[in-house]
């Protein structure tokens, strides 16, 4: 990967002196470029979206106005506590969306990851667009992308060919008048924590559990079903349950369910089961550009298959991935 995008008289974001020091620089770059206009957010309640939130209420206040949109590909409960965190303990102009139809609709039999990300992310794109119509003075739509995001998007001078698309890379349609705001665009994922806890938010805030734009459809592998899609949001609250109670959320970076489009044959109260695998992944990484596989005791492991198999309709075996990244990315999709 190319590693000259960032600029080199960037220097590596590790204090909070540090930390402060780029907030001030890019409170003022935000005001320079947005002046008396308001901006858009897409506030997912990841680490990424909730830092550019903080900078940008620091930065320009109400101007701000934070849409949190339900794509229906979100864990557990995450609208919800995104709605609680933001509106009611942070006074966020929070505007929130529930599109969970109009994504499920648009990504109904498509399989590949690439069109599914693609799908998601223009459709990010137009709920943004919908809710601006409704406004005045939107120029300007701001958004969480990170160094990562740009280097695994962009494709190489020497030809390689990109790892993935993320939405929140690559600007607006043309027939869309939006600017993008983008603060955090040449930061590693530790630096943004370091941003975050400078800016006074909670610290379960900024070690969130990194959550990826496309949500549980990176991680619904294959074409999207409802039924699949309930069973992998059920198996992943239960694991992400289990890894706060034995004290392995704080030590793994990232920790998730892929629930991929094959069944296998399983026996249920003496019955022939036919069920979807369970495949837990737990990564930790600093960069977010390499990442080595958390051991988790088996123990552990026993319990949060047992759970899975007899708590959720339509799983029947659990599986565990051990693949570092590199060769493996993070996500499955």
């Amino acid at each position: 990967m190319q590693e000259n995008l960032r600029p080199e008289t960037m220097e590596r974001i590790t204090n909070i002196d540090l930390a402060n020091a780029f907030i001030e620089e890019q409170v003022e770059a935000v005001r320079a470029q947005v002046g008396n206009k308001k901006v858009l957010l897409a506030l997912s309640g990841g680490v990424d979206s909730s830092v550019v939130a903080a900078l940008l209420i620091k930065a320009i206040g109400k101007q701000l106005i934070s849409v949190h949109v339900n794509h229906g590909l979100m864990r557990k409960d995450e609208s919800e506590n995104v709605i609680k965190l933001f509106k009611d303990e942070l006074d966020a102009n929070l505007i929130y969306v529930d599109a969970t139809d109009r994504f499920l609709n648009l990504l109904a039999g498509v399989s590949d990851p690439e069109q599914k990300r693609k799908i998601i992310g223009k459709e990010f794109i137009e709920v943004f667009a919908d809710e601006a119509r409704k406004l005045e003075g939107v120029e300007f739509l701001a958004q969480g992308t990170i160094y990562p995001d740009i280097l695994e998007s962009v494709k190489q001078a020497e030809g390689k060919k990109a790892v993935k698309s993320h939405h929140n890379v690559g600007g607006l349609p043309e027939d869309l008048k939006f600017e993008l705001v983008e603060p955090l665009k040449f930061l590693y994922k530790d630096e943004v924590r370091v941003v975050g806890e400078a800016l006074g938010l909670p610290h379960a805030m900024v070690y969130r559990q990194p959550f990826p734009g496309p949500g549980l459809g990176v991680r619904c592998l294959g074409a999207i079903t409802r039924d699949r899609l309930e069973a992998l949001r059920e198996a992943d609250a239960i694991l992400r349950e289990e890894f706060d109670n034995c004290g392995l959320a704080e030590k793994v970076w990232q920790y998730f369910i892929a629930v991929p489009d094959i069944k296998s044959v399983g026996v249920k109260e003496e019955s022939r089961y036919e069920g979807w695998p369970a495949i837990i992944r737990a990564v930790n990484t600093k960069d977010a550009m390499t990442a080595t596989i958390e051991e988790i005791p088996y123990e552990i492991l026993h319990k949060i298959t047992h759970r899975i198999t007899h708590e959720v309709n339509g799983i029947n075996r659990v599986l565990l991935d051990l693949t570092p990244k590199p060769i493996g990315t993070i996500e499955w999709e």
